[in-house]
């Protein structure tokens, strides 16, 4: 938690200061500092951040105060966003785990191949899946909420209309898990984050992106791509990416017990089910920004092509599943209960 009062930062270098504790429930109204990747105008921050940080410095009466630092406004590169809110170099972080390779290997089971439905049937058993299985995961955090967006789907500049056409694609992807599986049916996936896309597609080094519609317009993809496929059946997306709001532990300690309800009361299973939703809801216009070009098309990969991809994502699956059980964990159990308890969301959801 930082009192940031008499604080300067240089642009574009992180902030050295370290938390400071609250002392007592009657101290003076504290700063938080929220540090994330994606631009200001990302839907993320616009639709879901933003207004939950408001909302918290308006319950709070003032005592709390959250502001919100996009694109690495205090430096460093999406990466180390863990480690600055683990360190206490900021207070709080948005961020996804994958970023992090390997750090965080139970919460890939979410982001396997063509087991995630929908944001908030996957969001919803995230909260069941994190309370069984990865607390220990991210015991140096303070989790304040952990979910996932509508899925991701490829958009390129040549159209995939079946699993031939990955032949050679030059694909972004969002971790490892989209990089072997991509990587096993011909095309070459090239892991970097969200950022880099645009200049990459630019530049000829991706032909594609693997990506949801709701961001796509915060990086301008309706300007760098024509196509946009989508899958036919119950599962459109291949896989989704794992999100983690982050706070750290002296600075969520630190606060007065009133002030640390404040915060209880809105993460965690609290909010998660309007988390979820907010994801679904903001594909649809985000869809139309994209589609609102001429040039523009959605293509329906039908149903006899999405089966062979499901069939082909298996031995990528069973890989993983061999080796978490290698490091010392079930595997198995991980990847079956991740697919269990999305079914049961997604049969109401």
């Amino acid at each position: 938690m930082l009192n940031v009062r008499g604080i300067s930062t240089i642009a574009g270098v992180a902030l050295l200061a370290a938390p400071v504790l609250l002392q007592s429930a009657a101290a003076e109204a504290v700063e938080f500092k929220f540090h994330t990747f994606v631009p200001p105008v990302a839907n993320p921050i616009k639709t879901f951040y933003g207004p939950w940080a408001k909302h918290i410095e308006e319950v709070s009466g003032g005592k709390i105060k959250i502001t919100i630092y996009p694109a690495m406004q205090l430096g460093g590169a999406p990466p180390q966003l863990a480690d600055q809110v683990k360190d206490g170099v900021v207070d709080m972080v948005w961020t996804l785990p994958s970023y992090s390779t390997g750090r965080f290997p139970k919460t890939e089971a979410i982001e396997q191949p063509f087991v995630h439905t929908n944001a908030l049937a996957t969001t919803l058993a995230l909260q069941d899946f994190y309370d069984k299985h990865l607390k220990d995961e991210y015991k140096d955090f303070h989790m304040l909420l952990i979910h996932t967006h509508e899925g991701e789907f490829i958009q390129s500049k040549r159209p995939v209309r079946k699993v031939s056409d990955l032949k050679g694609l030059k694909i972004r992807v969002l971790n490892k898990t989209a990089a072997r599986f991509f990587g096993s049916l011909g095309a070459s996936p090239i892991g970097a984050p969200l950022p880099e896309i645009p200049q990459m597609l630019a530049k000829g080094v991706i032909d594609a992106a693997l990506i949801p519609y709701e961001i796509a317009p915060a990086i301008k993809m309706q300007e760098l791509v024509n196509y946009f496929c989508i899958m036919e059946g119950e599962k459109p997306r291949i896989h989704t990416g794992v999100f983690t709001f982050l706070m750290n532990k002296k600075s969520y300690d630190g606060l007065s017990p009133d002030l640390r309800k404040i915060l209880d009361d809105n993460s965690g299973r609290n909010i998660a089910a309007k988390a979820g939703q907010n994801w679904r809801d903001i594909e649809a216009p985000a869809r139309k920004i994209m589609l609102s070009k001429e040039k523009n098309k959605e293509i329906i990969m039908p149903a006899s092509e999405v089966a062979k991809l499901q069939k082909a994502a298996q031995p990528a699956i069973h890989k993983w599943i061999e080796e978490m059980t290698e490091k010392g964990y079930n595997g198995q159990e991980l990847y079956d209960d991740a697919v269990a308890m999305i079914e049961k969301y997604t049969k109401t959801n």
